[in-house]
């Protein structure tokens, strides 16, 4: 994936990644019968880029990999995993001391569950605590600030988590984000079963993120959902990244998409052909030699069974396919 300046297909002039994450991979080891180990491969030749002021959508179904992403760039995988491949924040390397001291200021997670508050703390000083380096005062008018900016009313301050609605909760961990100034906002599922007007206000709240020049990695399998606010998507399959298109790509019925898996996504929703795919995701121990979605191609050929097809630039996006160009 390209490090140069240049533009790209939305039009915007495009500087140094913020994030770069290049060819990861991601193991676990397990122990089965007796003492013997195995190495169970989650992720493997995963390259994405983040830029500020763009949304970058991570899209895929459930087991692709999509949370082991944010989990490996946050630094908190673990102890029984193993991880390879290159990942620079900023400038710099990014290396697991680097994520402990700069994960909650610089890079932020939004997470699905409720269950990331401490049940036992005020929210205020949750999402106060966050935050180093300010006054006392300075933080408690920061943080209400942004809770009416949120439209959180000043009792939310004293509530417990258990005390929250959801529609409050989701506010809650959007401000706790907005307050620590993190250069980077990871959003891990964070539209699953909401309503059509709580889904736009939670969408607008990363849209708005985007806008004041943070760079955004939605992480989700609603691709609908991602569509309404992404400038890039991302398209995950069993551990790896095969397409990087822009958000236009998937208008004119997506026949500017660029991998037979983009399209099949694009095909299953109910407002297009609704049509699946046979087959299931290869699972997590399976040993393939070739393309991933070889199995479930309607276009692959010999040379698709023999090694792991490299990421092309093809139209202001990038995709993992032999048969595209």
């Amino acid at each position: 994936m390209g490090n140069k300046t240049g533009i790209n297909a939305v039009g915007k002039k495009e500087t140094e990644a913020l994030l770069k994450v290049e060819d990861l991979s991601l193991s676990f080891i397990q122990y089965a019968s007796g003492l013997r180990q195995t190495e169970l491969k989650v992720i493997c030749n995963l390259s994405i880029e983040a830029y500020k002021g763009e949304i970058l959508a991570v899209v895929g179904s459930s087991g692709s990999g999509k949370s082991l992403l944010a989990h490996a760039i946050l630094g908190i995988l673990p102890s029984n995993a193993k991880s390879g491949g290159k990942m620079e924040f900023d400038g710099r390397e990014l290396t697991q001391e680097i994520k402990e001291k700069i994960r909650g200021k610089e890079i932020a997670l939004i997470p699905q569950s409720i269950t990331y508050l401490d049940p036992l703390m005020k929210i205020s000083n949750q999402v106060i605590g966050c935050v180093e380096g300010k006054d006392e005062s300075s933080m408690k008018k920061l943080q209400r600030d942004i809770f009416r900016k949120y439209d959180l009313k000043p009792d939310v301050e004293g509530m417990l988590p258990h005390e929250l609605s959801g529609g409050m909760t989701r506010r809650v961990l959007v401000s706790t984000a907005v307050m620590s100034s993190a250069k980077l906002i990871i959003a891990d599922e964070p539209t699953p079963g909401l309503d059509e007007k709580t889904l736009n206000e939670t969408l607008s709240y990363f849209k708005d993120m985007a806008n004041r020049g943070c760079a955004v990695i939605l992480i989700t399998h609603d691709i609908d959902a991602a569509l309404k606010i992404s400038d890039k998507i991302a398209v995950f399959y069993a551990g790896t990244v095969l397409e990087v298109a822009n958000v236009e790509d998937f208008k004119n019925d997506g026949e500017n998409l660029r991998h037979p898996y983009t399209r099949a996504l694009w095909n299953a929703l109910p407002q297009n052909k609704f049509q699946a795919i046979k087959g299931h995701q290869p699972m997590l121990d399976e040993v393939l030699d070739g393309c991933i979605f070889y199995d479930r191609c309607s276009k692959k050929n010999e040379i698709c069974s023999r090694g792991i097809p490299q990421f092309k630039k093809i139209n202001g996006g990038v995709v993992r396919c032999n048969n595209v160009s």
